[in-house]
């Protein structure tokens, strides 16, 4: 009976000594009590992914805006010509009403193309219908005022999103190292007590599993952000491009010497 008693005693024993470990591996405890160098890559990788999450939200907000006024910007622009042509006082309407969408890249690519069209409009002569025509040469200067606006658009909209794909190939490797420090002063701290027990090394391998976590938290929302983004700036771009066409298409037929 006595060596039945000891024995509950001692399972009892193995019982609280096994459920101790796991009381204190807390995760927030685990990541107040990290060593210095985990807890500065736990600290490096929250603010990564805070940043990443500010830039997702604006640019979430700024490519709409971009999309949806550019799409306006369009509905203005080809509703202005009432099967009569294009005129000078046509460009002049359309020109007006940018004010209302300031916020699509398709209204300042055209904004430049007219900026420069009225300016060598302005120096051109007469043509027999008593509109001015421009030679030419001409068109050159304002593709080139096109191809310049597109490029400043494409830059504006990219603005803060190479972060993203920096973050994402960056932060799991930097939760890697605080991985690696962790299991390092695991074996570090078996050396000192001459001892192997999951007491000894549970906590700093845990520790270290969080700071790879924290890494991946950071690392997969940039990834998927930034090629979400590239894709949204990728059909803005083309967009672009067509309306350049179009609006080079227009100019040649229209204000072009003969």
């Amino acid at each position: 009976m006595r060596n039945v008693i000891f024995a509950q005693l001692v399972t009892l024993r193995s019982m609280d000594a096994a459920a101790a470990p796991s009381a204190e591996l807390d995760p927030v405890q685990l990541v107040l009590n990290a060593s210095f160098v985990v807890m500065a890559v736990m600290v490096i990788l929250a603010a990564m992914s805070v940043v990443c999450w500010f830039i997702i939200g604006a640019k979430l907000v700024r490519l709409s805006q971009a999309t949806n006024q550019s799409l306006r910007f369009l509905d203005q622009f080809w509703d202005s010509d009432l099967g009569y042509g294009w005129d000078a006082k046509r460009l002049e309407g359309v020109y007006a009403s940018l004010s209302r969408v300031k916020r699509a890249p398709l209204a300042m690519v055209f904004r430049a193309g007219y900026v420069e069209l009225a300016r060598i409009l302005s120096g051109a002569r007469p043509g027999p219908d008593g509109q001015a025509r421009m030679a030419g040469g001409d068109i050159y200067s304002v593709e080139r005022a096109l191809r310049r606006a597109s490029a400043s658009e494409v830059t504006s909209l990219e603005t803060a999103v190479p972060f993203l794909a920096t973050t994402g190939s960056t932060a799991p490797f930097v939760g890697l190292f605080g991985t690696v420090w962790g299991i390092m002063n695991s074996f570090i701290s078996i050396a000192a007590q001459q001892n192997a027990s999951l007491d000894v090394v549970a906590p700093g391998i845990a520790e270290a599993l969080i700071a790879t976590a924290i890494g991946l938290a950071a690392a997969i929302p940039a990834v998927m952000g930034y090629n979400y983004f590239v894709r949204r700036i990728h059909v803005l771009q083309s967009e672009m491009e067509a309306f350049s066409s179009d609006y080079l298409n227009i100019v040649r037929r229209h204000f072009l010497m003969e």
